[in-house]
């Protein structure tokens, strides 16, 4: 399962997030997930909580978000929404597209947590 070590590229990623952030805890995570990412997001939920135990990122919630498939079409220009398994230009139906969205994993955003100062003032 190649999640696993995606995950521990992520966690590696929140725990310098983090700790340039002075965080005390990571509390949620969004992903962006393409279809063609190749990334299984059930599998990734499944392999999160064991690349994140005993860092910061421990206990953390993981939302995943699918991202759309998007052609650009050789022939006609168009930018259009495409199926995983058929990416065809949505404007004329030639089959000479470019990818241009949905085999994407994107780091979306990261929920920290902070101990309140105590500084005294």
């Amino acid at each position: 399962m190649h999640e696993l070590s995606v995950c521990q590229s992520l966690v590696d990623q929140l725990i310098e997030i983090g700790r340039r952030e002075a965080a005390d805890r990571i509390t949620r995570v969004r992903l962006r997930i393409g279809p063609l990412s190749g990334v299984v997001p059930e599998l990734l939920a499944h392999a999160f909580p064991v690349a994140s135990a005993g860092t910061l990122a421990e206990g953390a919630e993981l939302l995943t978000d699918a991202a759309p498939v998007r052609v650009r079409c050789t022939r006609c220009g168009a930018q259009t929404p495409a199926t995983a398994s058929r990416l065809l230009c949505g404007a004329c139906g030639d089959f000479r597209t470019q990818l241009i969205a949905g085999d994407e994993l994107l780091l979306a955003s990261v929920e920290l947590w902070r101990r309140p100062s105590t500084a005294a003032g």
